[in-house]
């Protein structure tokens, strides 16, 4: 069945929307790997919880074409819901993922050969 709501970790936020991870870029993959199965639109719900502290001021986190936005910021004193100012990725971008991840992650392993 789709999934109705993806809650995910962040280092901090945006009240846009904008998130930052941990770096690795997995939160995005998984993401666009739902979008190839069909499990997840670019509508379905993204939230995540947060101490105040890690609510930056607003453009402080770059996005890029495959980063994932949130719809709702929860922290210990309010719940912030962030306007959809960013594009979301309509899937894996194929061509950009690194041949290391592509051999780590099973699923990705039968995707698409890259273009040279």
């Amino acid at each position: 069945p789709p999934i109705d709501l993806i809650v995910t970790g962040c280092v901090g936020v945006t009240r846009q929307g904008a998130r930052l991870g941990k770096g690795g870029g997995y939160s995005d993959l998984e993401f666009a790997m739902l979008r190839e199965f069909g499990k997840v639109s670019a509508q379905t719900p993204i939230a995540t919880t947060v101490h105040s502290s890690q609510v930056l001021r607003a453009h402080r986190i770059p996005m890029l074409e495959h980063d994932i936005s949130l719809d709702l910021v929860v922290t210990p004193e309010r719940v912030i819901r962030c306007k959809r100012t960013y594009p979301r990725p309509e899937g894996v971008l194929w061509d950009r993922l690194e041949a290391e991840k592509r051999a780590a992650i099973p699923v990705l392993r039968d995707g698409p050969t890259p273009r040279e």
